[in-house]
């Protein structure tokens, strides 16, 4: 059988390959438009032979073969130094009695220190073993830049060292030391004292105050007696500036005010969450039973023991 055979289209004769269909003779001897020339492809009139077969479909590349990202270094930022603790001088200006167990001194010296609420200096008195305290401010609110108020514990039955200071004498501090100190930002500040721990804490709770109006707080401030609880300044202004969860406890229920609650003190403290942020101070007792609960709770504290509490 012949490979070729002969056609007429359109009265035009065609060679026809044994197997091709008359549209593709057609197609090849350029007798009609392509279909592709139909949509704009190619001019009229001068369409060019389709190919008989579409050229095969590339290989496509394998995805998981194709170069991955190279990762990012980590970028570390050097960690912001803690204050190096510095040295100043000063004297014993005022002293006063709180409460009958606490006593406040305010050392004016030479040049001020830089310090945050709740950090701690070492005081050294003539004659007296070295202090580690809490600077904190007069229960008003108010202090001098270069001066420095101490609530110091005091138990007229055991004199202790508050006894022994008086005004006018020498006094040398180096701080801050100590890493209870205020941290703005946060979950809910619980803020919890006991004695003259009430120091700290009132230094820390009136600077959130200012810088962090809006930051949920509650207080639990407590004593032996209902007589040593002193803040009662203190309290009226947290108060005023919208502070209404603060809860006063005293353990012993002897002349004790509606207001204050019967003890222990951590049994008033509200349930802790795991984004609360604690402040303790006060003696070893409290501070541990709160550092129990804080843990139990994943929340974080910050301890601070006073000494003589």
């Amino acid at each position: 059988m012949s490979a070729r055979c002969s056609l007429v289209v359109n009265g035009k004769s065609v060679r026809v390959s044994t197997g091709d269909t008359p549209l593709e003779a057609a197609l090849a001897e350029g007798m009609i438009a392509s279909p592709q020339g139909m949509h704009g492809a190619a001019a009229p009139g001068h369409a060019a032979p389709a190919a008989r077969r579409m050229p095969g479909r590339g290989h496509r590349p394998d995805m998981t073969k194709l170069p991955l990202p190279r990762p990012q270094p980590t970028i570390t930022l050097p960690a912001v130094p803690a204050t190096a603790p510095v040295k100043r001088t000063g004297t014993v200006t005022e002293m006063r009695a709180l409460s009958p167990r606490v006593i406040e001194v305010v050392v004016t010296v030479t040049r001020r220190l830089p310090l945050e609420p709740g950090h701690q200096v070492v005081l050294a008195l003539d004659g007296l073993e070295p202090l580690t305290l809490s600077p904190t401010l007069r229960v008003d609110g108010s202090a001098e830049l270069n001066e420095l108020v101490f609530h110091l514990p005091h138990d007229p039955a055991a004199p202790g060292p508050a006894a022994s200071i008086a005004v006018g004498a020498a006094a040398k501090v180096r701080g801050p030391v100590g890493r209870a100190q205020y941290r703005p930002g946060g979950g809910r500040l619980i803020l919890v004292s006991d004695g003259a721990g009430f120091a700290p804490v009132w230094a820390v709770a009136r600077a959130a105050r200012y810088i962090e109006p809006a930051r949920d707080m509650a207080l639990v401030i407590g004593a032996r007696d209902p007589l040593d609880l002193y803040m009662r300044p203190s309290i009226d202004w947290l108060r005023a500036t919208g502070i209404g969860r603060i809860t006063l406890v005293a353990d012993r229920s002897r002349q004790r005010p509606p207001d204050v609650r019967p003890g222990p003190l951590t049994a008033h403290v509200p349930p802790l969450r795991t984004t609360d942020v604690v402040h303790v101070a006060g003696s070893g007792s409290t501070v541990g039973a709160v550092e129990v609960l804080a843990a139990a709770a994943g929340a974080r504290c910050y301890p601070l023991l006073v000494p003589g509490a």
